[in-house]
């Protein structure tokens, strides 16, 4: 009987030289595996989010079974904060503005002479669900012993005082200050050994425009690779929330500076204001993964805050814009030209791409409608106005900045909300 083929000389052959690369194959496997694991993660989570069309709503980099820094429950399953009506409520504002002293005079409008308050009695409604009430003191215990930073431009100022006025009123008198250093603005609270701060820092990385005074200035330049300039003072924060944006919009293009402001001959790269601003965002993430533990604080990235100075992007007349407006805009889908979505993306592309837990807290849409909100013309004038100016207030009308207290007391209701009930 001839022997079977299966246990022929050149079928044990074959086998013998098959194992080794088997094993060769399943090593190589296993390595790159390893070695790619994040980036096939970041497929994985770009599929997880491909549902999303348009600006993301919030987005938290964090796996739903940690229970996160601070966090006492969870939002209801399926609840979108950020999606919803505005809603006429006459128990609010929150506070009012007599009442709180810190509020600069950029945003007293009823101090200079709004005439009306309707701006002040509206509530965020999300589709669906609530908003837990702001516990003013849940806010102040949980900041027992800790630092709150608000870090970016003065819209970020503007919700760190929102937040100072929402806090203060169960603080004593002699129990509380308010200083400024510079860059950094302080609100202690004594009695708790908690400060909330605001840092000036338009861009997060340095720039042209950092003097927290001084910094109107056109051409606009940020330092690539500089975020520690200003991120050396934000160590030690328990709770950060960043913001940047309006400082980007020159143009469809920005100016990068490759080595340092003190070289004499400034090697500057012009690229596209997405680019720029891509660069930005990574570099924030990068310095938030290195200095922030993410077992005992949060840190929280506000998007966009929107500027109504097209009255046409609501159906209004040519060449005006806020002044004098006193409604708000009811279309849902309204989304005013002044807020680029190509901004949005670049947002949602980078955050869905990183490990870096941090929570998005998508106020834009909100926002959007809000085009009764703004200062206006009811706010100190640094500069007198020309006699042109004062015939046609629309020409110096601010419609980028809002009246406190008002929409930004509501942006500090979604933190709250996100912070305790992420």
């Amino acid at each position: 009987m001839k022997p079977s083929s299966s246990s022929s000389p050149s079928s044990i052959l074959r086998k013998a030289r098959l194992s080794p690369f088997l094993f060769t194959l399943l090593a190589f496997i296993v390595f790159v595996t390893i070695l790619y694991s994040e980036d096939f993660s970041c497929i994985f989570s770009q599929l997880e989010y491909s549902s999303l069309s348009g600006p993301p709503n919030s987005i938290s980099r964090i796996k739903k079974n940690k229970k996160l820094p601070f966090a006492i429950g969870e939002t209801e399953e399926g609840c979108d904060m950020f999606s919803g009506r505005w809603v006429r409520d006459y128990s609010r504002p929150l506070y009012e503005e007599e009442e709180c002293p810190y509020i600069q005079p950029q945003l007293t409008c009823q101090e200079h002479g709004r005439p009306d308050k309707d701006y002040q009695h509206w509530r965020w409604q999300p589709h669906g669900c609530s908003i837990p009430s702001f516990n003013v003191t849940l806010m102040l215990e949980t900041l027992r012993g800790k630092r709150m930073l608000y870090v970016g431009d003065s819209l970020n100022r503007g919700q760190y005082i929102s937040m100072v006025c929402l806090l203060h009123r169960l603080i004593p008198e002699n129990a509380k200050s308010i200083e400024t250093f510079g860059s950094l603005s302080v609100f202690t609270a004594k009695d708790y050994n908690a400060t909330i701060e605001f840092y000036w820092a338009p861009f997060l990385l340095e720039s042209n425009a950092d003097d927290a005074v001084v910094h109107r200035i056109s051409d606009r330049v940020v330092r690539k690779g500089s975020i520690n300039k200003h991120g050396k003072n934000w160590k030690g924060a328990d709770i950060v929330v960043f913001n940047t944006y309006l400082w980007w919009m020159t143009g469809l293009e920005f100016n990068i500076l490759q080595g340092s402001f003190e070289d004499e001959v400034k090697d500057i790269a012009v690229v596209s204001t997405e680019d720029a601003y891509r660069m930005g965002m990574k570099s924030m993430l990068r310095w938030v993964k290195k200095n922030m533990d993410p077992k005992k604080t949060r840190v929280f990235f506000t998007s966009m805050s929107p500027s109504h100075q097209k009255s046409i992007d609501w159906g209004g007349e040519p060449n005006e814009n806020c002044y004098n407006e006193t409604k708000i805009i009811k279309d849902p889908i309204y989304w005013g030209s002044d807020s680029r979505k190509s901004i949005m993306q670049v947002i949602g592309e980078v955050f869905r791409k990183t490990k870096v837990p941090i929570t998005f807290l998508n106020i834009t849409q909100l926002s959007s409608y809000r085009k009764d909100a703004h200062t206006s013309i009811y706010k100190k004038q640094w500069n007198p106005l020309t006699a042109e100016q004062l015939v046609n207030p629309v020409s110096y009308a601010d419609c980028v900045h809002w009246c406190l207290p008002g929409l930004q007391d509501t942006w500090n209701e979604l933190l709250f909300a996100k912070l305790f009930y992420p």
